[in-house]
């Protein structure tokens, strides 16, 4: 659909993005670029935005950063990769992850759904009011995955149990489709009880976050 992009930001995202549009043979180096996409932190996108002529589509990749970012282009959307990156990695990062197309016309949304197809995406329209909760989403399933991982090591530690032991089960959890097992899904209420004794003794910095995540597990596997 296009052929002249221009990336502006190379970090995680930008640099990933970036590989995948030169491995499509795109045009990265035009003086006149018909898409220009912003590629750089939340907090600079509207200065960025607004120093860009208007004429070319402008998009963003945030996935909490609302359109009216992107002021005073009309011709504008979003694609937000729903990946979490690193720089040890290339743009292999893109493939089969999902990502959140947000457009106010339907020709922004067909550019916007291009756009994620060709970098190796499966996109989704995403309203713009709803980016606000689908981006806390998000961060449950990662950054609250990394708090939950560094927990679960500090007990593995403190019982002398390898910490790295805890990846395999991680990834088996969600391979297995995220089933519950374990005394919650059990009602072993005791079981709990112990942990909470041991928690309390040993690490009691994490007692709050324990009995946070039981009564949510409770709940929601109820």
């Amino acid at each position: 659909m296009l052929t002249r992009i221009h990336v502006i930001g190379s970090g995680r995202v930008g640099a990933a993005v970036t590989a995948r549009l030169r491995e499509s043979g795109l045009d990265l180096e035009h003086a006149e670029p018909e898409l220009v996409l912003l590629c750089v932190p939340d907090g600079a996108i509207a200065a960025v935005a607004a120093g860009i002529p208007e004429g070319p589509w402008v998009a963003h990749v945030s996935g909490a950063t609302a359109l009216r970012a992107l002021e005073p282009h009309r011709r504008r959307f979003s694609v937000h990769p729903l990946q979490t990156f690193t720089r040890a990695r290339g743009p292999e990062q893109l493939d089969g992850a999902w990502a959140a197309v947000t457009a106010e016309t339907d020709e922004a949304e067909a550019v916007g759904l291009w756009l994620a197809e060709t970098l190796g995406l499966r996109p989704f329209s995403l309203d713009d009011d709803a980016r606000t909760l689908y981006h806390a989403g998000a961060v449950f399933a990662s950054n609250y995955l990394v708090t939950l991982e560094r927990a679960a090591a500090a007990l593995f530690e403190s019982a002398g149990a390898p910490p790295e032991a805890l990846e395999p089960l991680m990834r088996r959890t969600i391979e297995n489709g995220f089933e519950l097992t374990g005394p919650i899904a059990r009602g072993d209420w005791e079981t709990l009880d112990a942990h909470r004794a041991a928690i309390r003794a040993e690490r009691p910095e994490l007692g709050t976050l324990y009995e946070t995540l039981a009564g949510a597990t409770l709940a929601l596997a109820t």
